[in-house]
């Protein structure tokens, strides 16, 4: 088992080397991908990326397109955590990529202003290289910002996300793993608490004593942002519960604690079956969901006061059956012209 020591080190070389992405020459971005990912790395990425196998492709696939879509790209950490997850070395970080959207990236049109792209990972490390990474980049958020959504309003609020309002989400000069010890207990007894759904009450999950009064969710765009138990229940929970009557919990990319920041997240997280009334606009579909899904939690004084969640809307949907992104084409002249 690695030291807190050894884990800070990780985490800020990796941010390091990860900021090197989008800082440096285009010319030189083959060789800012080889120092973070290993020759034989994989990326599991939101949709409609999804998978790419060794660091050429990673270069070419995933951050050439957006290097060239936001030329002059920035990249602000919210929240970074390093830790160990079945004696695997993790560096996670939720961020924010913004920039001059000035060319199309996977058919969204540039709007030649700034935009944003909301950003989940969870890298894992390995003699100091990232050997694998699962990415969700909130795309819809950037239809929305593009003025081309193809979806109805989100039930919540849709506004920028805020950085911790504590402003230390992104130490890279050290680790707390006894106290993330004690935060990640608080997520996994409400995690529990969720699953202790009776299908008819949600007094039964006896969700309040875990958050604060007036905690922030920052749910994905097509959700949107809620804040307290109120506002959570109406604007997502009660939705979800009913759009997917029969979730269960799927599988874990990683639960990491640093300090008073604790992330965890599936790849896919949840798997259900969509028979419920309408969710984000889409009426029941009977079809078996698999949900890639992050959550990052900042605790204050051992109750939950931030959650920022990015969800792979966009392949949830294409699992319903829609394309957003056909949809756009759509929209910009290029219908579909088969019926296969």
């Amino acid at each position: 088992m690695s030291s807190d020591a050894t884990y800070a080190a990780t985490k800020r070389q990796t941010i390091e080397r990860l900021h090197a992405i989008v800082d440096c020459p285009l010319a030189e971005l083959d060789t800012a991908v080889s120092r973070a990912y290993a020759a034989d790395a994989a990326v599991r990425a939101f949709h409609p990326v999804n998978d790419i196998a060794g660091a050429a492709d990673i270069a070419s696939k995933l951050w050439a397109p957006i290097r060239q879509s936001f030329p002059d790209i920035e990249r602000r950490d919210w929240v970074v955590a390093s830790g160990e997850y079945q004696d695997r070395t993790f560096v996670c970080a939720l961020s924010l990529l913004q920039g001059t959207f000035a060319t199309d990236w996977h058919g969204i049109p540039a709007t030649h202003g700034v935009a944003a792209l909301r950003c989940g990972e969870f890298n894992e490390l390995r003699d100091g290289q990232i050997v694998s990474t699962h990415m969700i980049i909130d795309t819809l958020d950037l239809m929305l910002q593009a003025g081309c959504c193809p979806i109805g309003p989100s039930l919540g609020a849709e506004h920028a996300w805020e950085a911790p309002a504590t402003q230390d989400g992104a130490v890279l000069d050290g680790v707390d793993s006894a106290a993330g010890v004690a935060t990640m207990k608080v997520i996994k007894a409400m995690h529990n608490g969720l699953m202790a759904f009776d299908g008819d009450s949600l007094a039964s999950m006896d969700h309040a004593r875990f958050w604060t009064p007036n905690f922030m969710w920052y749910g994905p765009a097509g959700i949107g942002t809620t804040r307290g138990l109120s506002g959570f229940e109406a604007h997502h929970q009660i939705p979800f519960l009913r759009g997917f009557p029969d979730r269960k919990v799927a599988s874990h990319i990683a639960n990491v604690a640093d300090s008073n920041y604790a992330v965890t997240g599936g790849w896919p997280s949840v798997v259900a079956t969509h028979s419920g009334p309408d969710w984000l606009n889409v009426g029941p579909t009977g079809r078996k969901i698999a949900m890639r899904v992050m959550d990052f939690y900042r605790l204050d004084d051992g109750l939950i006061a931030e959650n920022w969640v990015p969800i792979d809307i966009t392949d949830i949907l294409r699992q319903m059956g829609i394309d957003l992104f056909g949809r756009i084409r759509h929209r910009r002249g290029v219908p579909r012209r088969d019926v296969s």
